[in-house]
C-alpha cells in the first residue's frame, strides 16, 4: 500500500500503528495476546479428565499416619498418656542424651511443667548455651508428619531453630490430616489476629548443597522429638 497516495489523517494513523507495534515491549505483546486468547473460545481439550482429590482416603487413624510420616522425615515420637507420663519421658530423654541447658520461655509449657520440678530455663542468660528446647505448636500435620508453629508465644523463632535439640509438647487435639486442615485450625483460634509468622518442621534440620552429602543440623536442630500428650478421652 502507498501511504503517501492515502489522505493525510489515514497516513498518520498507519504511521502512528506502524510506531506502536515497533515500540511495544514484550509485555504488552504477551497481554494482547493473552487478551486475544481470552476472546477466543475453544472446546475443552480434555472433555474426559475427571478432577481426582490431592489425597488418596487413609485406612490408618490420623496418628498413627502422623508418627509414619514423621519418623520417615527423621523426627522421633514419644506418646504420653498423662503428665505424668510426659515428665518421665521428659527425664528419660534427657539422660539418655546428657541434656544439661533446656529453654522454654512459654508460659503454658511452664506451667506444666514446674508442679514436677522438672529443670528448665525461663530466660535468655546464656542462651548460646543451650542443648535443647521445648516448646509447644499449633498443629500437627499428619500426612507429611510435620508440625506448625508460629510467632504467636514466646518461643518465637529462636527456640525451634538455634538449640541443637527441638522438643515439641503437642496434643492429640491437634492433630489433622492436611496442611489446609492446619489453617483452618489456626483461622478458627486466633480469627483476624492470624500471626504474622507461620511455618512447618519436617523432621530436623538437613542439606545435602556440599557435595551432595546429606547433613543433620546444618541451618536448625540436629534432633527433632514430638511429645505427643493426649487429651482426647
Amino acid at each position: 500500500m502507498n501511504v503517501a497516495a492515502l489522505e493525510p489523517s489515514s497516513a498518520a494513523f498507519i504511521y502512528y500503528c506502524a510506531m506502536n507495534v515497533k515500540n511495544a515491549t514484550a509485555k504488552e505483546v504477551m497481554l494482547k495476546r493473552v487478551r486475544q486468547a481470552l476472546l477466543q473460545k475453544n472446546d475443552n481439550p480434555h472433555p474426559n479428565f475427571k478432577e481426582s482429590p490431592l489425597y488418596k482416603e487413609e485406612d490408618e487413624l490420623v496418628d498413627i499416619v502422623f508418627v509414619r510420616e514423621l519418623t520417615a522425615a527423621g523426627g522421633k515420637f514419644l506418646y504420653c498418656d498423662g503428665e505424668i507420663g510426659l515428665i518421665e519421658n521428659l527425664i528419660s530423654l534427657t539422660e539418655e542424651n546428657d541434656i544439661k541447658n533446656i529453654y522454654a520461655w512459654e508460659q503454658g509449657v511452664q506451667n506444666l511443667l514446674s508442679p514436677y520440678g522438672f529443670p528448665f530455663l525461663k530466660t535468655e542468660k546464656d542462651f548460646e548455651l543451650a542443648n535443647a528446647s521445648i516448646t509447644s505448636c499449633e498443629a500437627l500435620i499428619a500426612r507429611n508428619g510435620s508440625v506448625m508453629v508460629s510467632n504467636a508465644n514466646a518461643s518465637g523463632r529462636r527456640l525451634s531453630i538455634y538449640p541443637p535439640i527441638h522438643i515439641v509438647i503437642a496434643k492429640a487435639s491437634q492433630l489433622v490430616w492436611d496442611l489446609k486442615d492446619a489453617l483452618a485450625y489456626m483461622q478458627k483460634r486466633y480469627g483476624q489476629e492470624i500471626p504474622t509468622m507461620i511455618s512447618t518442621i519436617t523432621g530436623p534440620s538437613r542439606t545435602a548443597d556440599i557435595e551432595k552429602r546429606l547433613v543433620l543440623g546444618a541451618h536448625g536442630p540436629k534432633e527433632f522429638y514430638v511429645l505427643l500428650l493426649e487429651d482426647r478421652f
